[in-house]
């Protein structure tokens, strides 16, 4: 038995499981009479500006232009990248060397970069999230590498935060990008790449 299921089996004995039709009761007694959005059109544009105002690069291209696109951001920083096994072989098949697929954890360190795609996108907080299923790799290869190339769809942007929601699982593991990996000490001293890649360059597929 691992660390999780013995802390799940004490909460069990605590607070029993209900069954599933009763917490489906209760979720759809919730109140939300609240704003679903806060913009109706211009979604692609909004989220865009947000992504760039945390100090992202945003490009956006259309789903043609995918392969040449990727194939000149990669290309601008030497080195290996690793990419997602699952990643689509499309969007890479004008990269010429430097890639690896699912590298090891072992050698992510020693990457210049990553490429993935992502599960879903927030225009109106400029957020990006992983949720590290198909064409997104583990959480490691999207933390560890310096740079980090994620391809948004058009598709994947929702206006906002509840609609992003009902788009995710929440019982998968969630990575939250909004820009480059920073955080700031008590003199508010911004430092960048701490806790993930420095560099954030995203490519909205149109």
């Amino acid at each position: 038995m691992s660390a999780r299921e013995e802390i799940l089996r004490r909460i069990d004995g605590i607070v029993p499981a209900r069954p599933a039709a009763d917490v489906a009761a209760d979720y759809a007694r919730i109140d939300r009479d609240y704003a679903r959005r806060h913009h109706a059109d211009g979604v692609l544009d909004l989220f865009a500006d947000r992504v760039a105002h945390y100090r992202a690069t945003v490009l956006r291209a259309a789903e043609a232009e995918l392969p040449r696109v990727v194939a000149e951001r990669l290309a601008a920083r030497p080195g290996t990248h690793g990419a997602p096994g699952d990643l689509p072989d499309a969007w890479l098949a004008e990269v010429t060397s430097g890639l690896v697929r699912d590298p090891a954890v072992a050698d992510l360190d020693g990457l210049a970069g990553a490429v993935t795609g992502c599960a879903a996108a927030i225009a109106e907080t400029g957020t990006i999230v992983l949720d590290h299923g198909p064409g997104q790799g583990t959480r490691a290869l999207s933390l560890v590498p310096d740079y980090h190339l994620i391809i948004v769809r058009a598709a994947q942007v929702a206006p906002d935060v509840p609609e992003a929601l009902e788009r995710l699982d929440p019982s998968r593991p969630l990575t939250m990008v909004s820009g480059p990996s920073a955080t700031s000490d008590i003199e508010l001293s911004r430092v960048e790449g701490v806790h993930g890649p420095r560099t954030l360059e995203v490519v909205i597929a149109e």
